[in-house]
């Protein structure tokens, strides 16, 4: 599903040229769960920003479902997102002025699909909104604003789904309710998850622990293959892994 070569990527020039990926070669297989954990400021989420194809890679070193991203144009990058590739923030990125129902819906209204209100009724439904739909951001909590952005990274139904600190805003309680719902709506779909995390217990729920430090891919747990639509529990070398 997806293949690093020799990924690098830089900010600035000259004297203020800063380093943030250094070499990355990384394979992840279809419907593999994949958690990238590393200490602040070591590519994390520059890693994610290259997979979603919000970054320009150095070269055509990501290949994403078997097309290269540095071989699209701004346009065919907006069609792959659009179409093949799910995205949960941190910081939930919805609308403000769009209500709960708008929000998940805009993937599908942007690609004129003509059911695109009643799937988003659907989805808000299966993470436990239905009677939200018609709320702002502003009137909901976290946990909420939370599930309404994985309804809608996950309404079209993506390859892959890309999460940037999915429960880093959360209290524990709220963040494990989270956790359940990406799992469960991930093995459903069969869709590669990428997750970049500093929950452990997220980190145990995926197939391999991948750990960046200083923009180089330093350790990672043994591969083995991709189990479709389960969640397990990370073996002591994934926890060792997710803890240095």
């Amino acid at each position: 599903m997806i293949r690093l070569e020799n990924l690098r990527m830089h900010y600035g020039v000259g004297d203020a040229r800063v380093e943030v990926l250094r070499g990355v070669d990384l394979e992840i297989a279809h419907r593999e769960h994949v958690a990238v954990t590393g200490p602040s400021g070591c590519g994390k989420t520059t890693l994610l920003l290259l997979l979603a194809a919000l970054e320009p890679p150095t070269g055509r070193s990501v290949t994403v479902d078997d097309v290269a991203l540095g071989a699209l144009d701004a346009n065919a990058l907006a069609d792959l997102r659009r179409d093949r590739i799910g995205i949960v923030f941190q910081s939930f990125h919805l609308v403000p002025s769009l209500s709960a129902l708008d929000n998940v819906a805009l993937p599908l209204e942007i690609a004129r699909r003509a059911d695109a209100r009643e799937r988003a009724r659907q989805m808000l439904a299966r993470v436990g909104l239905a009677a939200r739909e018609r709320h702002y951001p502003a009137q909901l909590s976290g946990g909420e604003q939370q599930r309404v952005a994985i309804a809608r990274a996950l309404v079209h139904r993506p390859a892959l789904l890309l999460a940037d600190e999915p429960t880093g805003n959360l209290d524990d309680h709220t963040g494990a309710m989270i956790s359940e719902v990406l799992f469960e709506l991930v093995a459903e779909y069969g869709a590669t998850f990428v997750l970049v995390t500093h929950d452990i217990p997220l980190t145990r729920r995926c197939h391999r622990v991948l750990h960046l430090r200083e923009g180089m891919l330093e350790a990672s747990a043994s591969p083995g293959a991709a189990r479709s639509g389960t969640t397990p529990r990370s073996d002591e070398r994934e926890r060792k892994a997710a803890s240095d």
